[in-house]
This record gives structure tokens, C-alpha cells and sequence, in this order.
């Protein structure tokens, strides 16, 4: 599907694929399955029946199973990024987040990340995290690479790469469920707007930020929303009470109609010459980890959290509705009483009219008995919707010489760790200061003092060599940690023993991507 990938070994190139699940009849492949060495099936619970202790070979098996490290050649062609280290550890089973990294391959280029975090279901998120790059790609490419690509569908000849991905293999499965048609409607609007477009371009390779990312990021974001509600309004015409689905229609998790039911945040960056722009949509977050010139490492929020704890967000949602729902709209700080995120994709229970939902209810019985608990039932208090935006919120930064990495993370991560902690940790990893110098006690220091000093930098460590992987080094220490800086191997196997049942009172899913940034030679 206009990409290519340079997974783990080698580089494959595909053919162009159109396909699109609104036409087709054959029902795409299953979402593909993380690792989940711990609480499905390889450990065995029973009531007052305690298992044994962890390994520490064993933790290390579980932390690691979904790493992945990737570096970026040197020079322009990296846009300021040396490589970047990833992680998920699930909680849900399946588990709902996703991981996306790829590279713009025509035009002005770029490196994209993004991290996913579903709920209501993993569908929406696996589609997003497929589907999203490709229209942030259509949005910032010239309008005459535009046109010479609608003229080499045309005429049925191959069609370049627009991404190259860097994955790992059990993230997703190649192509998938990208619709193409959708994605080409989208470009073809763009050149039937070319009037607009064509002076911004002409001096694009002069200017250094015209709003021209920022704006892009935005119309990619919100037309793949769109996209999602319309392919699944459309599948909806095709239903009818007298109806019979096709055999695994319902239920296949790639159905328009269950994506659209599901839905999830996004957290994306782009970063090109140099610029580094976040997108963000929902409680994701970027921060940026910058080395002072005395070695301190200081944490900066390049994105903000669109829930009830943001002020701003929540005038903006009142202001959007009536005073007489204001006692209504926003209840229990969740969205009508639900939802905790104020913006994100699919999640068309927030979205579409009454009408429109009670029509899903009422003629796909088959589709409501395998969607999540909280998509079944009608919204108290419905009444002026759309409840819920898919708008990101754009930050654009220039990268400078201190702006050592940034760390993209689903709430999971920032729901056990403050971000100051994420990047102390990082940076201390990055710069190997926990192996530098002899520890020289203080007037005041007793024996006993020292000796805690010695076994606390003993274990950062030896955690640090445990651990290349920047990502798996936080996930350790969000898990293990100790109250103190360091990890503590009880706490650390207990919380990795926890049933899939049990696992999610504790902790969300979690996915991590710690990129570390290059400045380039302007």
C-alpha cells in the first residue's frame, strides 16, 4: 500500500495494493497478536494457590518481548534524528495500543512517530496507526507530485513508495486494511483546490514554516476521521434488519462499523529539517528531554492532555454546547459521563446523530454482541451532537544542540511517572552517569549512609546494562520502582505475575518511543 518496510532485517518493497474494505467481499486478515509471556497461559493462577517467583531472566523475557531499536543513517536525509528506541507491554488482552514509525520518502521528506492508545476495542487504533501516515504524507506533498501520482494510477503503472516503515513485525501486518480509494479521493480534492495551493508552493523550499506542516497535520487528522464515519455510514446502507451478515462480518475487527464503534488517542510527531512538530489528540504525551549546560536534565511538555484536567479544554467543550448541558455534557470528568479523553478518532457514539446510532442498534444485532460493553447501549443525555473532535492540537519546535530525545508515551506511562522522572531517567541512561566517578560522602554521611548510595548506584547500573533499550528502561522502572530511584525486583515480578483479569485495575496498556534527536547542518 504505497510502502515499503525496513523491519529488523533487509528492505521489501510493495506493490501498490487498492484495496478498500467498502467494496470488497473478502474479509481482511485478523489483527495480529503482541506477545503476552505473562497472565495468558504460561503462568497458571489459582485461588490460594500463590506461583513461584520470577526470574530475572524471566521479567527481562516479558519487558523485552516487544522492543525495538532502529537507527537513521547520518545526514539530511535523518532530519535531525540519530534513531529511536520502542516498547509496548499490554495490558488488555488483546491489547489496544499501537506504534507507528515511518519515513516520507518524496517531497521535502520527513521522519514520522506516533503512538495510539484504543479503547472501546483495538480496532480503531490498528487502522489509525496504519492509515494516519499516508494521509499526513498526501497533506504536505507538492501539488505536482500530487498530479504525477493520480496520472500513474491512471494509467496503471507503479506507483513509488510514499513511506518506509520502521517496525516491528508483530506490530501490524503489511498493507492491511489501508483503504486506497479513500486515500485517493483525498489527494484528487487537494489538486481540484490547487488554485489555492500553487503560490505556497512555488516558494515552499524557501520558507522555513509557513504553517503549511501545522495545517496539513490538521487536514490529514480530521479527513481520516471523516474517512472512518463515512466507510462505516456506508456499510451501515448495506445493512438491514432482513439482512443476513456475510459469514465473520460481525465479527472480524477490522469491520468499518467496529472501528468506527471503537476509538482512540493519538499522539504524532513530524520532524523535518530540523522542525519537529507534535500533533496531538487526547491524553498521549510528548516531552521533550533537554540537557542544561551544567549536565541537569530538564523535562518539556510539548503537547497537552485534552480531558477535564485541562481548563482550556474544558471551556472549550461547554462552549460548544448549550448552558443547559452544562451540567450534562461533562459529568464524573468524562465526556457525558463516559468518555475521559475530549478528543480522538472514530468513537462515533459521540459523533453521529441519534437517529443514525439507533439505526446501528437496531439493524446489527450480530455487530453489538462482540463490541465492547459501553459501545451496546444508547448515551444518556445525547442531544446536540458531535460531542467529540478528531482536531489535533499542533506545537512546532526547533530542534536545538540541548534538545537531546523526546519521549511519546500513552497514558499508561504518565499515570505511574511524572515526566521530570521519565527524562532523568533517559538522559541518566544516555549519558552513562550513574558509571561516572567515585562517590564522595559528605561531612554529615555515616556508614550506613554510604552504603545505601552504593547499592542505589549499583542497581541504576546494573539496570542500564539490563536495559539498551531506553523504553524498556522506563517500563522497568515504572513497574519496579522502589520509591527511591531504583527498581525493586519483588515489586517489579509481581506486577508482571498479574492475571489479564487482575492486570488492568493496576495499569493501562503502555507504549513508548524515546527518539533521540540529532541538530542538523542548516
Amino acid at each position: 500500500m504505497l510502502g515499503r518496510t525496513g523491519a529488523l532485517s533487509g528492505r521489501c518493497r510493495f506493490e501498490l495494493q487498492q484495496c478498500c474494505y467498502l467494496s470488497s467481499s473478502v474479509p481482511p486478515p485478523e489483527l495480529p497478536r503482541l506477545h503476552y509471556p505473562a497472565g495468558s497461559g504460561s503462568r497458571k493462577y489459582r485461588m490460594g494457590e500463590e506461583a513461584g517467583p520470577m526470574s530475572p531472566a524471566q521479567i527481562s523475557r516479558i519487558l523485552k518481548a516487544n522492543e525495538y531499536n532502529h537507527t537513521l543513517p547520518r545526514g539530511p536525509a535523518s532530519h535531525g534524528v540519530l534513531g529511536f528506541h520502542s516498547n509496548m507491554l499490554p495490558s488488555n488482552h488483546p491489547g489496544e495500543d499501537r506504534r507507528s514509525s515511518a519515513t516520507c520518502l518524496p517531497g521535502r521528506g520527513g521522519v514520522l512517530f506516533g503512538v495510539f492508545d484504543g479503547h472501546a476495542g483495538p480496532a480503531c487504533a490498528h487502522v489509525v496507526s496504519q492509515r494516519l501516515f499516508y494521509y499526513i504524507t498526501v497533506a504536505t506533498l507538492p501539488l505536482r507530485m500530487l498530479a504525477e501520482l493520480e496520472q500513474a494510477v491512471e494509467e496503471e503503472r507503479a506507483v513509488p513508495p510514499l513511506l518506509e516503515w520502521h517496525k516491528y513485525p508483530q506490530d501490524h501486518p503489511d498493507g492491511g486494511v489501508s483503504s486506497f480509494h479513500s486515500l485517493r479521493n483525498y489527494w484528487q480534492e487537494r489538486l481540484e483546490d490547487k488554485d489555492e495551493e500553487e503560490e505556497e508552493e512555488e516558494e515552499e523550499e524557501e520558507l522555513e514554516d509557513d504553517g503549511r506542516v501545522t495545517s496539513a497535520l490538521i487536514s490529514a487528522f480530521r479527513r481520516l476521521d471523516y474517512d472512518i464515519s463515512v466507510e462505516a455510514q456506508v456499510h451501515l446502507s448495506m445493512s438491514s434488519p432482513r439482512r443476513l451478515s456475510l459469514p465473520g462480518e460481525g465479527l472480524s475487527l477490522t469491520s468499518p462499523l467496529r472501528v468506527a464503534l471503537s476509538g482512540c488517542t493519538a499522539c504524532v510527531t513530524h520532524i523535518s529539517n530540523g522542525i519537529l512538530h507534535v500533533a496531538n489528540l487526547g491524553d498521549s504525551r510528548a516531552v521533550l528531554g533537554v540537557q542544561e549546560s551544567d549536565g541537569s536534565w530538564s523535562a518539556v511538555s510539548l503537547s497537552n492532555d485534552h480531558n477535564a484536567q485541562n481548563p482550556d479544554e474544558l471551556q472549550r467543550i461547554l462552549g460548544e454546547h448549550p448552558p443547559s448541558e452544562w451540567r450534562t455534557v461533562v459529568r464524573h470528568d468524562r465526556l457525558l459521563g463516559l468518555l475521559l479523553p475530549f478528543r480522538a478518532f472514530g468513537d462515533v457514539r459521540f459523533k453521529w446523530s441519534e437517529e443514525m446510532l439507533n439505526r446501528v442498534y437496531e439493524t446489527r444485532p450480530d455487530l453489538m454482541s462482540v463490541v465492547s460493553e459501553a459501545v451496546r447501549t444508547s448515551t444518556m443525555h445525547y442531544l446536540t451532537p458531535p460531542y467529540l473532535s478528531a482536531q489535533p492540537e499542533v506545537t512546532r519546535h526547533r530542534i536545538r544542540p540541548s534538545d537531546k530525545f523526546l519521549v511519546l508515551a500513552t497514558d499508561g506511562l504518565w499515570e505511574l511517572m511524572h515526566r521530570q522522572t521519565v527524562v532523568q531517567l533517559v538522559g541518566e541512561q544516555l549519558t552513562g552517569l550513574q558509571q561516572q566517578g567515585p562517590i564522595i560522602p559528605g561531612a554529615g554521611t555515616t556508614l550506613g549512609g554510604l552504603q545505601r548510595l552504593l547499592l542505589e548506584r549499583k542497581g541504576r547500573v546494573l539496570s542500564v546494562l539490563e536495559d539498551q533499550n531506553a523504553s524498556t528502561h522506563l517500563l522497568r522502572h515504572a513497574l519496579g520502582d522502589d520509591g527511591y530511584g531504583s527498581v525493586a525486583p519483588n515489586r517489579l515480578a509481581k506486577m508482571l505475575s498479574l492475571p489479564t483479569d487482575l492486570a488492568r485495575r493496576y495499569r493501562d496498556d503502555i507504549t513508548i518511543t524515546v527518539i533521540h534527536l540529532n541538530e542538523v547542518d542548516l
